[in-house]
């Protein structure tokens, strides 16, 4: 049986997943309206809010030192700075159906990264179990519906420069979660992405304009600080502090399978028997390498 550990550190993972399956619905209605660095600045400063807030109520100080502050400074820049800000531009200039695809890389870029740096065994058992979660994906989102086309290149490649990024904070973050816990390191991480952000925005709103505001849009940015950025991102920590990188890798690709479901659910969308193929597929390849972490912690 699991330690309670490691079935939180999974639940985490996999809450963080779902509300990031239904943001980018939400995303692409307020980049309509808000230029994406400025989306992302806005996200970034509610994050650190609704954390700071939340530290004060818990009476938590943040106790690091000053290469501890160094370090996860710069984490947040390349998770929330460059990663974030190369995944948004990505979207605009590609398409959701590539963005979904290319970023379901992310857990075998989690993987090439979680040997090296954090010495962390990729046995035959996890890359099975790797390969039938990516099987998964790829049956829910349908790559048939990608367009790899040149016209689209330069946004493809962003994509795969955010699945890369992401894939390399995550680890960064289960190595510095040996001196800190998830709820500082979030805190610091937002920070860190606000040094890059905040001056993109400022340059990006010399160029755009934002378009008229209306409740929808305040609500959805609210939406999209709060909810899919401070706790999302804290859950992803979480998971990451909790379980070996290898194996909260894989909770990431519950993303699809939680906007499939959202769609029948709130669009009237189908789901189809290769759905269901594929999510089994995803729970099977979990389920393997959860067993594994167990078996693991056992000894």
């Amino acid at each position: 049986m699991r330690s309670p550990s490691s079935r939180t550190g999974i639940l985490a993972g996999l809450a963080a997943a779902a509300i990031w399956g239904g943001m980018y619905v939400v995303s692409k209605v307020i980049l309509d309206v808000v230029p994406p660095f400025t989306l992302l600045s806005l996200r970034l400063l509610l994050a650190v809010f609704s954390l700071g807030l939340w530290m004060l109520w818990r009476r938590q100080a943040l106790q690091l030192g000053r290469r501890e502050w160094a370090g996860l400074l710069l984490i947040g820049l390349l998770g929330y700075g460059v990663s974030l800000g190369l995944q948004f531009s990505g979207v605009q200039l590609s398409t959701a159906a590539n963005g979904a695809v290319i970023t379901a890389a992310t857990p075998v870029f989690i993987y090439l990264f979680a040997g090296p740096l954090l010495g962390e065994r990729v046995t035959g058992r996890r890359w099975l179990a790797l390969l039938l979660a990516s099987l998964g994906v790829l049956v829910v989102v349908d790559p048939s519906q990608a367009q790899l086309n040149a016209d689209l290149w330069r946004g493809n490649l962003l994509l795969v420069a955010a699945a890369v990024t992401w894939a390399l904070y995550s680890v960064l973050v289960r190595k510095a979660t040996q001196f800190t816990d998830a709820l500082r390191l979030s805190f610091v991480t937002f920070l860190g992405g606000l040094l890059w952000v905040l001056p993109a925005a400022a340059l990006e709103l010399g160029q755009q304009q934002i378009g008229p505001i209306t409740w929808n849009v305040v609500l959805g940015v609210f939406y999209l600080g709060v909810i899919s950025t401070a706790v999302a991102a804290y859950f992803w920590n979480f998971a990451f502090e909790v379980l070996e990188a290898g194996v909260a890798s894989l909770t990431f690709f519950a993303q699809p399978l939680i906007g499939a479901v959202l769609g029948y659910m709130l669009l009237g969308e189908q789901l189809s028997a290769f759905f269901l193929l594929g999510g089994l597929l995803i729970l099977l390849g979990l389920w393997m390498a959860s067993q594994e972490d167990r078996i693991s912690a056992s000894r």
